[in-house]
């Protein structure tokens, strides 16, 4: 590396954030990029250690020493093309990725890693200002064409991929606007839409076709959230017999649910009946009956990032409180590096919505929402503890006399998901899924029980992180095109 003892020299920083009671006056994004000299200072952080850790601890395996030590020497544009060669989007997850390429730093045997994320924040926010990022046209058409179900980051990564060798891509999104649960289920305060709105303009120069507001497959519940729009419907048969290949990249939106006394009591929703409504709003859109925080007790059943996203948004809203409930243990602090580096840590991880305003409680199992006149007003809960059982396995198990009651006007479930809404092309094509109710494809073809389609992202792993998608739908049309052409040039 060009600085051999920056590692020693220069310590940790990272771009420091708008003040909570500043950024809870609106929506926008309160987090700079760091300044050129500063991320290039950080990149000089990055030692010779060998082996770069970080670079399989990141799921689509940036080329992280590299563009570090080009930060450092001044050399951006070519720290961009190192970027993104491996990355289609890395304004997304230079915003929302948990960095678990920091966790792998070699560096990170100390808790102060190479501020990787920062950087790659730094690095693609300058590529675009300084206008370098342009739509990459194929130099010629391959004749074969593509359908995309879903226009998330799998469904995206896949399309501008497949298009850039020549294919016509059609990307098909029962949502108004493209962009999956990155348009409708981050809110915007942790990632711009323009963003989105940007890439997609690049995705439609490189030739790929948007068709917004199309479901493909039957009319989806309002349960979960994942309907409350108008849109047109086609039948999964006819995209089997208009295009060459189906990529499915559809998600993962079936929320887990609590079936417990006063379930259908008002005031008790899903975290993503919740979120997309407030970025509609912040979108310009009317949300009639709007789900809002405003005035009440709050109470987010789920400790993850929907939960927090949840907190986020209610504070922003004006909550009078807000209780966040975790069913598992609180975990450590700190992890002992000893056992956990350079694989991810279980530890203690607060966000910057907890920052701004939140009660955090563990080991909390909800009992029964209680209520009058149809309207949540409270939970009762117990507290437990988990040890381990005759089988060896941790078990749940109610603490004796723990029982009490909280105030709650509005419950928010972020317990995580269950996997992909079973309607639509899952099953008009009768794709085979595996124990958890996820499309059955492998990560060596990505193709599914059925001929010519493919399966990518969320639907086949299950929930998991944009980074993950973003791998899944580049290797995923790396397999289209092989299928189609015969060969490819796409990357791994």
């Amino acid at each position: 590396m060009g600085n051999p003892t920056g590692f020693i020299n220069i310590d940790r920083k990272t771009a420091r954030p708008l003040e909570p009671g500043e950024r809870l006056k609106n929506y926008k994004e309160f987090l700079p990029r760091l300044s050129d000299h500063e991320a290039g200072r950080q990149g000089a952080r990055c030692m010779d250690c060998g082996i770069p850790f970080c670079q399989t601890g990141c799921p689509v395996n940036n080329i992280i020493p590299d563009w570090n030590d080009l930060v450092y020497t001044d050399s951006w544009r070519a720290a961009l093309v190192s970027l993104q060669s491996t990355n289609n989007f890395p304004e997304f997850t230079g915003r929302v990725c948990p960095a678990p390429c920091e966790e792998s730093c070699t560096l990170n045997i100390n808790s102060d890693p190479v501020t990787i994320k920062s950087i790659e924040h730094a690095i693609i926010d300058k590529g675009w200002s300084e206008g370098w990022i342009k739509p990459e046209k194929p130099s010629k058409k391959s004749g074969k064409s593509v359908a995309v179900v879903g226009s998330g980051p799998a469904g995206l990564a896949c399309a501008q991929q497949l298009a850039r060798v020549g294919h016509r891509v059609v990307v098909y999104e029962k949502n108004d606007r493209i962009g999956g649960l990155l348009r409708y289920g981050i809110p915007d305060f942790k990632l711009g839409k323009e963003l989105i709105d940007r890439r997609v303009e690049q995705l439609e120069a490189e030739g790929v076709i948007f068709k917004s507001g199309v479901a493909v497959g039957e009319r989806l519940s309002d349960k979960n959230g994942v309907n409350d729009f108008s849109c047109e419907f086609i039948d999964p048969s006819i995209l089997i017999k208009e295009y060459d290949a189906v990529v499915l990249a559809c998600g993962a939106e079936m929320s887990r649910d609590l079936i417990i006394p006063g379930r259908n009591l008002d005031g008790v929703h899903f975290a993503m009946e919740f979120l997309p409504q407030q970025n509609r709003v912040v979108a310009g859109d009317e949300v009639l009956n709007q789900i809002s925080a405003q005035g009440k007790h709050v109470v987010v059943i789920g400790g993850g990032d929907t939960g927090s996203d949840c907190v986020g948004t209610s504070n922003r809203q004006g909550a009078r409180s807000i209780t966040q409930f975790e069913l598992m243990p609180m975990p450590p602090e700190q992890e002992n590096k000893a056992i956990t580096w350079p694989d991810w840590p279980v530890k203690l991880r607060s966000s910057s919505s907890h920052e701004e305003g939140c009660q955090r409680d563990w080991e909390i199992a909800t009992k029964e929402f209680i209520g009058s006149n149809g309207k949540v007003e409270k939970i009762l809960a117990e507290r437990v503890k988990w040890q381990k059982n005759n089988k060896g396995k941790m078990a749940m198990a109610a603490i004796p006399n723990s029982t009490f009651e909280i105030k709650a006007d509005l419950v928010l479930f972020a317990m995580g998901f269950l996997g992909p809404v079973s309607l639509g092309p899952i099953e008009n094509y009768s794709l085979a899924k595996d124990s958890r109710g996820n499309i059955l494809a492998n990560t060596g073809d990505y193709l599914t029980s059925k001929n010519n389609v493919y399966a990518a992202g969320d639907v086949r792993r299950g929930q998991s992180l944009v980074v993950w998608a973003i791998r899944e739908g580049r290797q995923c049309a790396r397999s289209v095109d092989i299928a189609l052409m015969g060969r490819t040039t796409l990357p791994l």
